[in-house]
């Protein structure tokens, strides 16, 4: 049976005392499973969300490795907004009462360099951040990591979507090889997988947190006449009422079809097939990811590659004529142990497709009654988040971190606020809370990032 005292650890007395003070009486799952392995010297790889108590595992990780009588940074947190890095900040703070010598330094955008650079000069233990200002830091010669022997990548998933993999990336080259490094993530899309390949060493996997079976999908038939079908895919929209969605069609002309019709219906629709130029190909699978568009009608091939967490249904417009396909389509819903949606359109000559189908399936797939079909109560279907398009991107030099730092600075834009971020040569796209996009378009318009003024615009279905 596992133990989930803290006196189990072999923590010494002051800091054991300091956690009974704070009111830690016993460990959390996150705290039970990662721990032991933190403390041993393992990279940890771990799935755990806001509020699990991850940060009291890295923390007392960290805090019990320091050599407090070396003042050179030890231990670097980086942390995707400044909301999060300044409660983080907090927390360490308090988990190191246990001794007046532990020195946490909290860097992040937003607010002025000059005392940060005051501070750094005299010396930090730890420092907690967000990438942007870290590496302004790292590049001013102020912060060195040359001493660094625990790296933490806190809500790395968040990171990552905002646009930082490149920052990271950079501010990873400037640590010792030989380092341990704890990677915290609230799901583990394939580019989490990436980052811990490229940065850990024989990393434990930890994942806590599962509230539903892995993949767990449920499918379902709904007969129609040929010429009902998008009608049927509107009314299952708003029937079902998922958040994302993503509908396969067969053809082009389908998918412009589709997502016409839905857009004329009132959904926030986009199209994405083979004819389609770059550019408007990024600004579409940009705008699905951020959440600024919530239903995207693809082709099999155009869908190719597509790294789409949280899709809560999968509608196929049309079944696939090969079962192969049919799985790979309604594969990309119930991920990272979330309930998934996969609903398939037939008409009645299409019961050899059926058949073929769930023979493949092992199993037979439930029938629907499209007459049940009604829309759902509550507000409309609208994206929670709106895209935004700056006319600058990695050729002006323009980082993540410089639109974030403009909007949580100057713009008084809360971080949680601001969702994804995503940075092209010659543009970049951010997605804001619908209820802040004013804010944030007057903010961009009217305030210089990176020394020059942008043109900004919302774009629009």
């Amino acid at each position: 049976m596992t133990t989930t005292s803290f006196s189990a650890l072999h923590l010494k007395t002051p800091m054991l005392k300091n956690l009974a003070s704070l009111g830690y009486t016993a460990m959390t799952p996150i705290q039970t499973h990662t721990l032991p392995l933190i403390l041993a010297g393992k990279d940890v790889i771990a799935k755990a969300k806001t509020g699990s108590g991850k940060t009291a595992a890295f923390g007392i990780g960290l805090l019990t490795r320091l050599e407090l009588t070396y003042s050179r940074v030890q231990a670097l947190v980086l942390c995707p907004t400044r909301e999060l890095a300044d409660q983080v900040g907090k927390e360490l703070r308090r988990l190191a009462r246990f001794t007046d010598n532990i020195k946490v330094l909290t860097l992040c955008g937003g607010v002025p360099f000059g005392p940060q650079l005051g501070s750094l000069e005299h010396g930090a233990h730890v420092v907690v951040g967000t990438p942007g200002r870290l590496l302004d830091h790292l590049r001013r010669g102020s912060l060195d990591l040359t001493s660094l022997q625990t790296l933490v990548l806190d809500e790395a998933d968040r990171m990552l979507d905002m646009g930082f993999q490149e920052d990271i990336s950079t501010l990873i080259a400037a640590t010792p090889h030989k380092k341990q490094t704890l990677l915290f993530s609230a799901t583990y899309p394939a580019a989490i997988s990436a980052l811990s390949e490229t940065l850990q060493h024989e990393p434990v996997e930890v994942s806590v947190d599962e509230t539903h079976d892995e993949g767990a999908i449920e499918q379902i038939l709904y007969e129609v006449a040929p010429d009902e079908r998008t009608a049927a895919v509107t009314r299952i929209i708003r029937h079902y009422r998922p958040e994302s969605t993503l509908v396969f069609c067969n053809t082009k002309i389908e998918c412009q079809e589709v997502a016409a019709a839905l857009a004329k219906a009132g959904f926030a629709a986009a199209a994405i097939h083979g004819d389609l130029e770059q550019r408007e190909r990024d600004q579409v699978l940009v705008r699905f990811a951020n959440k600024s568009v919530s239903i995207l009608v693809a082709t099999d091939v155009a869908a190719r590659g597509l790294d789409i967490k949280e899709l809560a249904a999968v509608i196929n417009y049309e079944l696939p004529r090969n079962p192969e396909i049919h799985t790979h389509r309604i594969g990309r819903t119930g991920r990272a142990g979330e309930q998934g949606l996969a609903i398939s359109l037939v008409t009645a000559h299409e019961n050899r497709r059926v058949q073929a189908i769930e023979s493949a399936l092992g199993s037979s797939i439930t029938r629907g009654d499209s007459a049940s079909l009604t829309a759902a109560a509550g507000a409309t279907l609208t994206p929670p988040m709106v895209a935004l398009c700056i006319d600058g991107g990695r050729k002006n030099k323009l980082r993540p971190g410089d639109i974030l730092g403009a909007l949580t600075g100057a713009g008084g834009i809360a971080g949680s606020e601001v969702g994804k971020i995503d940075v092209f040569d010659c543009h970049a796209y951010v997605a804001v809370m619908r209820a802040s996009t004013e804010q944030a378009l007057t903010c961009l318009t009217g305030n210089k990032i990176k020394g020059r003024f942008f043109k900004v615009r919302k774009v629009e279905s």
